[in-house]
């Protein structure tokens, strides 16, 4: 097909692909495709928030703290089960046909939920709903960080989980408009729209163009430099970025296969250098998760409660408007990832947090039983502060990090590794927090900051800088040394590269 054309095949799988020519048409699209993962998140945590406060939801099911619990953590079941088998999936079908995949898997969970008769049903389509949803966050995140041009990759990827709060303010919305109805619809109706969005990747998917890096790992050159051409210079494939971008890539992923890395789940613990960034990847899903947000997410119910606020129209109120102020500080701090570096904004984040989640605990002894309003206000104040300082760093961090530390042959399977942490950490917190805040009240923020506190010490220590490189450039910070004779990416931008003919094809030096 004519490079000049409205749209290119760029499929390199059975799902077909009709590229726009316009490389910020594809990267945009890119994004929408694959955020699908984060909004049904957020969508999720916040319905369970809402329908957790509605009486009529509670009573259809006679909840107590065990079903309670049962329903909301059963979402976290599924992601650990996605996590320790799509792997493998998305390594051989494609990054795009396994988001596809997980989509349909979504939808049809949804269905289940939406028409559940009795808590087992629920609770087996929300299940399911984990495992679509954990599925598309271990396939969204590659795709995106080995598909959008390396200049993008830090808002990408920010904006990947950003969506989390999109989605929880369209299901707070929702929520709060449906609490008067007084049939079952008041709890199906939420249900019903998270079904949504994955309706929307579908629609999108034939647009975007298949993982370059995939595409070369399978010997199909020709290809990935089509991706590659079109993802970074608007079909343009003699431009020095192009050229460079794809020199690396090719010369990275033929290093690592010569010499013998595969894609196997040996792959990820061979190795010293696998396993640090194995154990990288999976620090970043459990610091995300006990970091205290898990309380705020899933049971803002009872953190109102324990503050002195019951009355359920206020509490619906006040999650709507947390959503709206933690998306402000979420974007916020995705346009600063890329200033500061992900490592800056992973101590700024954890230490602000940590401090103001002391403050909450604090409050909530001294006011949660008294009628002083001035301190009700003040302990929900410090829960907004606590959430606004977790958005600004760990909702943009938390999948672009560990694509970016992951090298190619352990993407995939790595990313389920954080799949299974994340989720896996998330059921033990959701499982247990709602019996915790119960029995022991304002004390369990005083154990969560404690674990804040060890958690800022790990990331001073241990953390590497992705901030500037390329994935490929990233193996000089890990492995100690760059796989291909290609300068940085960066230099090319910058104009600081001549072309060259490399192994007789055109490369930079």
């Amino acid at each position: 097909m004519s490079q000049m054309a409205a749209v290119v095949d760029l499929s390199g799988t059975w799902l077909p692909a009709y590229v726009p020519k316009s490389s910020l048409t594809i990267s945009v699209l890119l994004v929408f495709s694959s955020v699908i993962t984060s909004t049904t998140y957020g969508y999720d945590g916040s319905m369970v928030n809402g329908l957790n406060i509605l009486p009529s939801y509670s009573d259809y099911f006679g909840l107590n703290d065990a079903t309670t619990s049962l329903q909301t953590a059963s979402i976290f079941i599924g992601g650990c089960l996605a996590g320790l088998t799509y792997g493998k999936v998305t390594d051989i079908l494609g990054r795009r046909p396994a988001l596809l995949i997980a989509a349909v898997i979504t939808v049809i969970a949804v269905i289940i939920q939406t028409a559940a008769q009795n808590i087992a049903m629920f609770v087996v389509g929300r299940i399911l709903i984990g495992f679509g949803t954990g599925a598309s966050g271990l396939a969204g995140p590659a795709y995106l960080a080995e598909t959008l041009p390396f200049h993008w990759r830090g808002w990408g990827l920010g904006f990947f989980n950003d969506c989390y709060y999109v989605g929880g303010l369209i299901a707070a919305g929702v929520t709060y408009g449906t609490q008067n109805m007084t049939s079952t619809w008041a709890w199906r109706t939420p249900s019903a729209i998270q079904g949504l969005f994955s309706l929307v990747c579908i629609v999108i998917l034939p647009f975007v163009p298949e993982s370059p890096r995939w595409l070369v790992y399978r010997g199909r050159k020709e290809e990935a430099m089509a991706v590659v051409a079109h993802t970074y210079a608007d079909g343009d494939y003699n431009s020095p970025i192009v050229l460079t971008a794809f020199r690396e890539i090719v010369d990275t992923i033929e290093f690592e296969k010569n010499v013998g890395e595969t894609l196997s789940l040996k792959q990820l613990f061979k190795t010293p250098a696998a396993r640090k960034r194995v154990t990288l990847a999976a620090s970043a899903a459990v610091f995300s998760t006990i970091a205290g947000n898990v309380i705020a997410s899933y049971y803002l119910g009872s953190m109102l409660d324990n503050a002195g606020i019951t009355n359920t129209t206020t509490q619906l109120q006040i999650n709507i408007i947390l959503n709206a102020w933690c998306l402000v500080c979420s974007i916020s701090g995705t346009y600063l990832i890329d200033v500061w570096g992900r490592k800056p904004t992973a101590l700024i984040s954890t230490g602000a947090l940590t401090v103001f989640i002391f403050i909450v605990g604090a409050l909530t002894k001294v006011y949660g039983t008294s009628n002083n309003q001035s301190g009700v206000y003040g302990t929900v104040a410090a829960i907004f502060l606590f959430m606004g300082s977790y958005s600004f760093g760990w909702t943009p961090l938390l999948y672009l990090y560990p694509p970016e530390v992951l090298n190619y042959p352990i993407r995939a399977n790595g990313m389920g590794v954080f799949q299974f942490a994340l989720n896996g950490t998330g059921l033990l917190i959701v499982f247990t927090m709602n019996i915790a805040l119960e029995n022991i009240g304002w004390k369990m923020y005083m154990i969560n900051g404690a674990w804040d506190v060890v958690m800022f010490a790990l990331i001073a220590y241990y953390w590497v800088e992705t901030h500037g490189r390329t994935l490929e450039e990233l193996d000089e910070v890990i492995d100690g040394a760059k796989h291909s004779d290609a300068p940085h990416l960066e230099a090319v931008y910058q104009g600081n590269a001549e072309l060259v003919v490399v192994n007789e094809s055109k490369g930079v030096k």
